[in-house]
């Protein structure tokens, strides 16, 4: 009988208390997303040109996903643990959108659509792109844009809010107890090689020493 040597990192319990999901949310996309942020410092327009930066887009759902009965998108950035910018929609409030965008298609395509736009933005950056223009007052609007060569094309825009300095504080501490969590399960999995290896294989744990010790 062969030994299992594989080692995974199980973190279900501490995902569990993640404050996005106290209204019965459930994360269905979670991916890192090159975005250019721009400030809206008040004047007629914003800055032409933004910084780029990588943020973290988490798309939620309540209910089922091919029936929702909530999309909830959230951005967020390990670069400023203050940055956190959600978009509610239910089915009332995506008619508003459906209707003053000439969007075809309906609610329950909705999460596909956020989906296509972020993977498009992370797989061809060149041709898609995802600005970010935040205002003081807390409120931002998320825009995607495509270049066809001779013009940029908006294709869809999102409005955005900052929640509150509250919902900040629950957000960075469990951020903060997440990361302890994985430290925690990475120590404990080194511990584990250390000892199978030593068991199996003390010339190598030997050699793997040496190493450690030039660098």
């Amino acid at each position: 009988m062969q030994e299992n040597t594989g080692f995974s990192l199980d973190l279900s319990g501490i995902e569990e208390l993640d404050p996005s999901l106290t209204e019965g949310h459930k994360v269905v996309y979670e991916r890192e997303v090159p975005f250019e942020l721009r400030i809206n410092s008040g004047g007629r327009n914003p800055e032409e040109v933004g910084s780029l930066e990588s943020v973290k887009a988490k798309i939620l759902v309540l209910g089922e996903e091919n029936s929702p009965e909530n999309i909830r998108l959230e951005l967020s950035s390990e670069n400023d643990l203050f940055f956190y910018y959600t978009h509610d929609v239910n089915e009332m409030t995506f008619k508003e959108i459906q209707n003053e965008q000439r969007i075809v298609v309906d609610f329950e395509e909705y999460l596909g659509v956020l989906v296509r736009m972020l993977n498009s933005c992370i797989k061809e950056p060149n041709s898609y792109l995802a600005v970010l223009i935040m205002n003081k007052e807390g409120s931002a609007k998320l825009e995607f844009i495509q270049n066809i060569q001779y013009k940029f094309v908006e294709l869809l825009s999102l409005d955005f809010v900052a929640i509150s300095e509250e919902n900040v504080r629950e957000q960075i501490t469990y951020r903060y107890n997440a990361a302890k969590s994985k430290l925690a399960a990475v120590e404990s999995r080194v511990k584990d090689i250390y000892s199978l290896v030593k068991v199996k294989n003390p010339s190598l744990l030997l050699q793997l020493q040496k190493n450690l010790s030039k660098k």
